[in-house]
């Protein structure tokens, strides 16, 4: 290997993954990605996009989020009514 192929190796990027121990990584990350070819940079690695099977409950989707928080909205609206009335009596 040429001194300029070695250097391009060891100036790439590396991998963001964590090691059970603590440490990252130390394989260099897949061009255009963030992880080495072994944590998920490989291309056709991950789930499909839209994938189903990986979906249990949908606490985390986006609309039940936007719910939540109106949710959230309308309590605290409600309350402040509630101790607004309370203090008049």
């Amino acid at each position: 290997m040429s001194s300029s192929t070695v250097k391009a190796m060891l100036e790439s990027p590396r991998c963001g993954a964590r090691t059970r121990v603590g440490g990252s990584c130390a394989s260099p990350a897949v061009s255009g990605k963030k992880r080495c070819r072994m944590h998920g940079g490989a291309a056709g690695s991950g789930a499909p996009k839209g994938n189903r099977n990986a979906w249990k409950h949908g606490y985390f989707t986006k609309e039940e989020i936007v719910r939540r928080r109106e949710e959230n909205k309308r309590w605290h609206e409600l309350t402040a009514v509630f101790y607004a009335l309370k203090a008049k009596s």
